[in-house]
């Protein structure tokens, strides 16, 4: 099963993955799709503030935090790393627990990276804001260092993620049931 829709002008197939017996999700994936990648980060920047540098999660808004930073002049961005890494330094952590991953997980920030968030205006960015977990744990990343979020913004906004009014978004993703329909 997919779900056709438009994103950023461009037609997309998601394959329909299950969540649970009664909920399945569309899988939207950046990785490999350069194209929707660079129509992404250029419809989002046009709805985004003035910013310093982007903030986003390992690992699926890696391509999209990249893009939108070489489009916005090659201003920084980070990544919160999924686990603390050897060359990482004063490492601060949160935990997350993500609706497409099925364990906790933490997010980190080492020194470095601290150092360019630290009084910054913050762009946090993703692909997909489902549940809101991995977009909480950054924030709690941003603030924890000192960094000023001047707006959360993703390309899709899964189910009741759409009603959020602290987030901005390119497309609606509907929740779908277990024979396809939505939810």
């Amino acid at each position: 099963m997919e779900y056709k829709m438009t994103i950023a002008g461009l037609e997309r197939s998601l394959p329909l993955c299950k969540v649970s017996d009664d909920l399945y999700i569309a899988g939207f994936i950046m990785f490999n799709d350069v194209e929707i990648t660079v129509a992404c980060a250029e419809e989002m920047l046009k709805l985004a503030p003035e910013f310093d540098v982007i903030v986003t999660a390992e690992s699926k808004g890696i391509p999209l935090a990249y893009e939108m930073a070489r489009q916005a002049g090659n201003k920084p961005y980070i990544v919160a790393r999924k686990g603390e890494k050897l060359y990482m330094q004063d490492v601060v952590k949160v935990n997350v627990n993500s609706i497409t991953t099925d364990h906790e997980q933490i997010l980190c920030l080492g020194k470095d990276e601290r150092d360019q968030i630290e009084g910054k205006r913050v762009l946090i960015v993703d692909d997909v804001i489902s549940t809101g977990e991995s977009l909480a744990a950054i924030e709690k990343l941003v603030n924890a260092v000192n960094g000023n979020i001047v707006a959360k913004m993703a390309v899709l906004a899964e189910g009741e993620a759409a009603d959020r009014e602290d987030i901005t978004y390119l497309e609606y993703l509907p929740l779908f049931d277990a024979d396809g329909t939505i939810a």
